[in-house]
C-alpha cells in the first residue's frame, strides 16, 4: 500500500506474514471449535424452529473454515495442526460442563450454545475484516471473496441472534 500526503515521502507497507501466520492459525483453531460446536448443536436440536437454521449454519461454518484454509494457502501460511487439535479437544470437553442436570441436557443449554456460536461467528467476521483491510496491501487476498465472507458472517450473526432470542423466550419465560 502506498501512502502519500502533500510534502510527505511515499512509502510502501507490506503485510507482516510472520504475525499474520500466528493470527490466522489462532482463527483456524477457533474455526475448528466453531465447526465442532455448530455440528453438535445441529444434531442436538431437532425442534422445527431450530433444526434447519442450525443445520444450514453448521454447513456454512464448515465452508468458512475451508475458505480460511484457502486464504492461508494463498499467503503461504502453514496450518499449525497442534493448535487445531488442542482447540478441538477443548471444544469436546466443553460439552461436559455442568448444566444443573446429571443425565440429560438442560433446556438452558440451547441458549448458551447459541450465545457461544454467535460470539464465535462475530470473531470470524472480525478476522475477515482484518484480512479485508490488508487486501489493499497484498494482492494475494481477494477483496471480493472477503467482502462475501464478511456479508455471510453478518447474516450468520443475525440468524443466531434471532434463534437466541427465540430460545430465551422459549426457555426462560413461564406460561
Amino acid at each position: 500500500m502506498t501512502t502519500s500526503t502533500p510534502g510527505a515521502r511515499t512509502r510502501t507497507r507490506r503485510v507482516r506474514t510472520d504475525l499474520l501466520g500466528i493470527y490466522l492459525n489462532d482463527h483456524l483453531a477457533g474455526a475448528a471449535v466453531g465447526v465442532g460446536r455448530s455440528r453438535f448443536a445441529a444434531r442436538s436440536h431437532r425442534d422445527p424452529p431450530y433444526a434447519e437454521p442450525l443445520r444450514r449454519l453448521a454447513g456454512e461454518i464448515a465452508e468458512d473454515r475451508g475458505s480460511l484454509l484457502g486464504v492461508m494457502r494463498a499467503l503461504g501460511v502453514p496450518p499449525r495442526r497442534h493448535k487445531v487439535a488442542v482447540s478441538g479437544a477443548a471444544e469436546r470437553l466443553g460439552r461436559l460442563k455442568s448444566n444443573g442436570r446429571l443425565f440429560r441436557r438442560s433446556p438452558l443449554t440451547l441458549v448458551i450454545e447459541l450465545e457461544f456460536l454467535r460470539l464465535g461467528v462475530k470473531g470470524k467476521e472480525l478476522g475477515w475484516r482484518t484480512l479485508r483491510a490488508l487486501a489493499e496491501a497484498d494482492s494475494r487476498l481477494d477483496e471480493r471473496e472477503l467482502d462475501a465472507l464478511i456479508a455471510r458472517a453478518e447474516r450468520q450473526v443475525r440468524t443466531l441472534e434471532d434463534l437466541r432470542l427465540r430460545a430465551v423466550r422459549d426457555v426462560l419465560l413461564a406460561e
